[in-house]
């Protein structure tokens, strides 16, 4: 039997582009060009240096409109949440770093002050961070409390008519060249969240170094020591836990769309390498060891994006609820991990090299398991649903 001469891509098998509109495809394909020109090139470089031209991308990524993209007003785009995906996708199938630079600055920094925010504050910073003139990061996640983000210990006291912060975060994406902070903070009457300027007195932020996953993505700690705010610094519409668990719901739907980009990426290339590689005088792509595990992998790459869509919908129509994307998110990472690691093995010796893209996602990926929820809070949260019973405690 001859080989096929133009044989469909992954995601070409279940026709899902059918499935989108001619909107979401111009916005996908858009996003796809610029990480095809701008990112790709240059990516394996900045992973193996640990360092990202984060400023000039942010102007770059903002000028395209893809920073708070499914935000309304202010400089945003006001597209839907399936687009956002879809570029969420495409950004982290060059690189997961790259999506967590336009997750990071959309989904939780801007979010939080757009649907949190007074007036002021949203005229202030949203436009801005639109644009990509100014980078934010998120302040949750502290260096004893991530999967239980009410254990906090960072402090808001106040002080006159003043708010005065101390603390430490850490893991915060874009932390060191952030130009804003939303902090999140134990006050007297609860957790509550802070617009804090990064060139206030007593902040600082020390970048994390020697990291072997998103090395191609700033983190850093976030230290507070006595940062004094005015009183209009805090979100007033954000009070409790509910306010930044919303902002990392927003983060994690695009984490589902994002984890097949990577996914697709990896497939994309072991298929590609499998045809071109001879072993024993016939391409590698001949042999039914390869074939299933390509078709396995195509298979679970489908169904992903299926969910991925799915989700897109029904938060489109406002339906979509938390344990649904816990699912996407459990789901679709989980899956794009082990395609991850079983595209490497097509690749041998290859696959461990940065002239592919296969390793560098399955370190990539490592991290975006456990960041956002781990698998094991997902589970969790899915499992309250299923039998109405909290296994947190």
């Amino acid at each position: 039997m001859s080989p096929i001469p133009n044989p469909i891509r992954p995601l070409a098998l279940l026709g899902i582009d059918d499935l989108l509109s001619e909107e979401e495809r111009t916005i996908r394909d858009t996003v796809r060009r610029f990480c095809d020109d701008r990112i790709r090139p240059q990516v394996a470089d900045w992973f193996e240096a640990a360092e990202i031209p984060a400023r000039d991308l942010a102007k770059e990524l903002g000028s395209l409109g893809l920073l708070g993209m499914h935000l309304e007003g202010y400089g945003c785009q006001g597209t839907s949440a399936t687009s956002y995906g879809l570029a969420c996708m495409e950004l982290e199938a060059a690189d997961s770093g790259i999506r967590s630079l336009v997750s990071v600055q959309g989904s939780l920094a801007m979010f939080a002050i757009h649907r949190f925010g007074s007036e002021e504050q949203k005229e202030q910073w949203l436009p801005a961070m639109a644009a990509g003139e100014a980078i934010g990061c998120f302040g949750l996640t502290e260096p004893d409390f991530g999967s239980n983000p009410a254990g906090m210990r960072t402090r808001a006291v106040r002080d006159g008519s003043d708010w005065v912060l101390d603390g430490t975060k850490l893991w915060i994406t874009n932390g060191s060249v952030a130009d804003v902070a939303i902090v999140w903070a134990r006050a007297d009457d609860g957790i509550r969240g802070f617009v804090v300027p990064t060139d206030s007195v007593g902040f600082s932020a020390p970048e994390i170094t020697r990291k072997l996953s998103l090395r191609a993505s700033v983190s850093s700690e976030l230290v507070l020591e006595g940062v004094r705010l005015p009183a209009d610094a805090m979100l007033p519409e954000a009070k409790g836990l509910a306010g930044p668990l919303s902002c990392l719901n927003e983060a994690r739907f695009g984490i589902v769309f994002g984890a097949m980009g990577a996914a697709r990426d990896c497939l994309e290339t072991a298929i590609d390498y499998s045809r071109s590689r001879l072993v024993f005088d016939k391409p590698l792509a001949g042999y039914q060891l390869t074939q299933r595990k390509l078709a396995d992998m195509a298979v679970e790459l489908g169904k992903g994006m299926l969910l991925a869509l799915h989700l897109g919908r029904r938060k489109d129509v406002g339906s979509i609820t938390p344990e649904q994307v816990s699912v996407g998110k459990l789901n679709n990472v989980r899956e794009a991990l082990a395609i991850a690691r079983e595209c490497r093995t097509i690749l041998a010796a290859s696959g461990v090299t940065l002239e592919y893209s296969v390793l560098r996602h399955a370190n990539n990926l490592e991290s975006v398991l456990t960041y956002e929820g781990t698998s094991e809070v997902h589970q969790l949260v899915i499992g309250q649903a299923l039998t109405g019973e909290s296994a947190f405690r």
